[in-house]
């Protein structure tokens, strides 16, 4: 499978998280909307290690590996507690998530661009003009 498949599921996984994060919004606290989220996820990862184990995969970890992987998931337990701010606030899903994601792919572009130099194509800046763009037409509609 080549990454654009993997990127796909990612996707729909990431619509499908913010459509039932929705849908809970506002149902049972948001501290426990996170235990929740967090317990599944502890799960998840566990059932992988799990597996790798049985197949013979070997575990390996570095410092800087380690740190990053820490970074992944205080980051992912605030983008949670935040989606479940903003739709308990009462943002539409339609305009809340897109604008979310559009911000974010804003400023992980910056982030690739200045800090991990990678290289700016004009294809590139034609599709940040249009996510910027985007972000203003959601947000003004």
């Amino acid at each position: 499978m080549n990454w654009i498949s993997y990127a796909v599921g990612a996707a729909v996984a990431l619509a499908a998280a913010d459509f039932f994060l929705k849908l809970a919004a506002g149902k049972l606290s948001n501290s426990l909307g996170l235990l929740i989220y967090g317990s599944c996820t502890f799960i998840a990862g566990l059932s992988w290690v799990l597996l790798d184990k049985i197949r013979g995969v070997g575990l390996h970890a570095q410092t800087a590996g380690v740190v990053s992987a820490t970074g992944v998931g205080v980051s992912f337990s605030l983008v949670t507690i935040c989606l479940y701010l903003t739709f308990g606030a009462g943002a539409p899903v339609s305009l809340g998530a897109p604008f979310i994601r559009l911000v974010g792919l804003i400023i992980v572009s910056l982030a690739g661009l200045f800090i991990l130099h990678e290289p700016l194509t004009w294809r590139y800046a034609i599709g940040m003009i249009l996510a910027i763009s985007g972000v203003f037409l959601i947000i003004t509609r």
